[in-house]
This record gives structure tokens, sequence and C-alpha cells, in this order.
């Protein structure tokens, strides 16, 4: 059977072939109804562009490079799993990359290490405004983490999260709250997050105990979770909630406090914040946050088309939503 060509297209959509071209390559300046007939036309026919040599007349691979700080933390991997299949979904290939630290992050932003690809959509852990002097060669959007400037962003509403999973606790009457942050010990937490609970206790008429908030070695890590709640318990301070930063964290707590004999919720309520599957089916299962991935990938995966599509306008923001997900570690 012969397969369909560029000139079968152009006859069906009743265009030239060069303006068939022209929407295959996803260059601008096509009428949108045209537009719609050729792709209307490539897919009764089941017609596919030859990516050597669409890559040879455009200058343009095909691909994306999706990159995430790590791939253990299930947060980072179901994230690159959604950007993945909604990239796919347009049509680009991509390549996965792990950047772990600040200068690796942002030789992915600046195309050091994604030279060979179209675009880049990043989950940063590291990077910072301070980083981002000059902007990138290639269109960037970020997804998560705080705005780095000069590329798109898909922003989290971490503080309406964590103020919500507070509210949540605070309703059913916990007063003594802790904190598993991510940061240095002995320092105060940044980050939205923080706010977010400062925020709803403040409501309260509460404040956060300092003695209260602790730390482990990696907040990305269930380990951390384990040692950073076995260390709490272990000094004796009282407390009848734990909010952790993510469910990793919560996942290493549950198990420390089952090996010290506290019941979950009974005596201690507690939170992560993402929602991943996992939490979903710990024992007690874990009231979490939704930071709305899908969402934010769709975002993010728009903003990336548009560039790559001829938009050349300043860098911009979206915010998107978060919500509660109560599960049976609140009771």
């Amino acid at each position: 059977m012969k397969l369909p060509t560029l000139a079968d297209v152009a006859e069906r959509a009743g265009v030239s072939a060069k303006t068939v071209s022209n929407v295959i390559l996803g260059r601008p300046h096509v009428a949108v109804a045209t537009r719609e007939r050729v792709e209307q036309a490539v897919r009764d026919l089941g017609y596919q562009a030859n990516p050597a040599g669409r890559g040879l007349t455009s200058g343009r691979t095909g691909r994306i490079a999706v990159v995430i700080p790590k791939l253990y933390q299930p947060y980072f991997a179901e994230i690159a799993e959604r950007l993945i299949l909604a990239l796919g979904a347009r049509g680009w290939a991509t390549t996965l990359r792990v950047a772990p630290d600040a200068q690796s992050e942002r030789d992915a932003v600046m195309g050091v290490t994604t030279s060979d690809t179209d675009g880049v959509v990043i989950c940063p852990q590291h990077l910072t405004p301070e980083a981002m002097d000059q902007r990138p060669p290639r269109p960037v959007v970020q997804v998560g983490g705080r705005p780095v400037g000069l590329i798109d962003a898909v922003v989290m509403g971490e503080r309406e999260g964590f103020e919500a999973v507070t509210r949540h606790v605070l309703e059913s009457g916990r007063r003594r709250i802790a904190m598993l942050a991510s940061g240095r010990p002995h320092a105060r937490p940044g980050g939205e997050r923080y706010d977010g609970l400062e925020q709803a206790m403040a409501a309260y008429g509460l404040t956060i105990d300092p003695r209260l908030v602790v730390f482990g070695s990696d907040w990305d890590r269930r380990i951390s979770g384990y040692e950073a709640m076995t260390g709490l318990l272990q000094t004796g301070r009282p407390f009848d909630a734990a909010i952790c930063i993510n469910d990793a964290v919560a996942i290493g707590a549950l198990r420390a406090l089952r090996m010290h004999g506290a019941r979950v919720p009974e005596d201690v309520a507690l939170t992560g914040f993402d929602d991943t599957e996992e939490g979903r089916y710990t024992t007690p299962s874990l009231t979490s946050v939704s930071p709305e991935q899908e969402q934010m990938v769709e975002h993010a995966v728009q903003m990336l088309h548009e560039r790559l599509h001829g938009h050349q306008g300043a860098a911009r923001q979206v915010r998107t939503g978060a919500h509660l997900v109560p599960r049976g570690s609140t009771g």
C-alpha cells in the first residue's frame, strides 16, 4: 500500500505543498481555517512527516527536553510522565534529563546540555533569579518552584495548599502542630509553604512553635521524614499534628510514628503535599494537597507551543490552584 505524500495532503486540503509544509513545521502566518483543513487532511490520510527531512528543512529536531532534579521523588516522576505524554499528544518527541544541582539546571536552561532540542520544560529545585542573567537561546518553560525571570513559568499554589491543609488540621481541634520542613536546621524555613502554615495558624490566634519545626537530611526522601520524626519524638515535646513538606517526607514520618507506638490519626494527625499515588495506599491513607498537576502541565505545554510558533512577548507567569485531599491520616 502506497504511503500518503505531502502532495496527497495538499490535494486533499486544496492548498499548495508549500502551505502543507508550513503547517507541519508549525510556522506562523497561516490562516486558522487553512491550518485546520490541512490538519484534517493529515489525519484523514494518516500522513506522517519524515523527522529527519523535517529537521533538515526547518532546523528543528521535533524534540523537547523535560528536565527534573531527581527521579526517586514521586512528585517529579509523576509530573515528568504527564509532561512527556502531553508533549507527545502535540507531536513532540521528548528526552528526559536529570539536573541534580543549580549548575546543571542552568546548563539545561541555557542550552549547554539541551542543544539537541527545540525547547525545554524544567521543574527546577535549585535555579535562582540571580543565575538567570540572560535570556535562553530557545523556548523554556518553568513548572513549579520560585519564578526565575526571563522564562515563562507555571507557579504552583503552594501557599494556598499549605494554608488549606493547616486549616483542615486546626478545624479538627489540633493545636500543637509540628512541621517537617526543608532548609537548614535552627533556621526559619522559607518559602510559600511555611507562609501558608503561618497564615492559617495566625487566623486561629496561634503561632508556630519553632521547637516543633524539624528537618531531615534530604527533604525528597522518605528516610528524611523518618529521621526528622524520630528526632522530634525523642525530644518528648508534645504535639498532636505533623504537617510535612511533601508526601515522601510524610510517608517516612508515618513509619517513625508507628515504630514509636503513636497512632495516626488518634494521637497525631499527619499530612503531606503533592497528592502522589503512593500516599493513597499507605495505612491510613495520607491526607495531602493536590497541586493540580494536570492543570500545571496543560499551561506549560501551551506556553511552550506558543513560543515555538512565534510568540515573542515578555516572560509570562500562570498561577495554578491547589486543593485539599482529606484522607484517613487526619481522621
